[in-house]
């Protein structure tokens, strides 16, 4: 199916944020985690200790943070694999837009100033009022053909 070419950019902008997207969830998803620096020995010393009772809060209870507590399309790629896929995922980029930019060169008008597209609207429009003259010639041609295929038609019915 033809589309024209501000469909087909508009396509690879959709495209595009459709890629952003994804490569921001797969970065923020699979990349490897890192514990937290210890606190600075003087907030530590301020802090005084909490000794809470609840059994329910969430300090009794730590999170875990085990590998096998972790979705599978949630846990961190190795480091080889992990700086593969960010190449990948960043020449995939590099190509969309590139796209997008070779589309937006194809758009007429880039490199013409204003006087030479009046020039050009001016010679289009010549060429469509020929091509309906052609058209309105070819439209009396047809009724006068169908004029005559009437009059077989009736004289062949008698």
């Amino acid at each position: 199916m033809a589309t024209d070419r501000l469909t087909q950019i508009q396509d690879c902008l959709d495209q595009l944020a459709l890629q952003f997207y994804a490569s921001l969830r797969y970065l923020s998803t699979h990349h490897s985690t890192s514990s937290f620096s210890p606190p600075h020995p003087q907030n530590a010393q301020n802090q005084a200790p909490q000794n809470n009772p609840d059994p329910n809060s969430s300090s009794a209870h730590p999170p875990t943070n085990s590998l096998a507590d972790i979705a599978p399309e949630q846990r961190p790629d190795t480091p080889t694999t992990f700086a593969a896929a960010q190449q990948e995922l960043a020449h995939d980029l590099i190509l969309k837009v590139k796209q997008i930019e070779e589309l937006v060169g194809t758009l007429p008008g880039l490199e013409r100033n204003e006087e030479v597209q009046r020039e050009r609207l001016k010679e289009l429009e010549q060429e469509l009022k020929m091509m309906e003259e052609e058209r309105k010639g070819a439209v009396g041609e047809r009724e006068k053909w169908v004029g005559v295929l009437e009059g077989v038609i009736s004289r062949v019915g008698r």
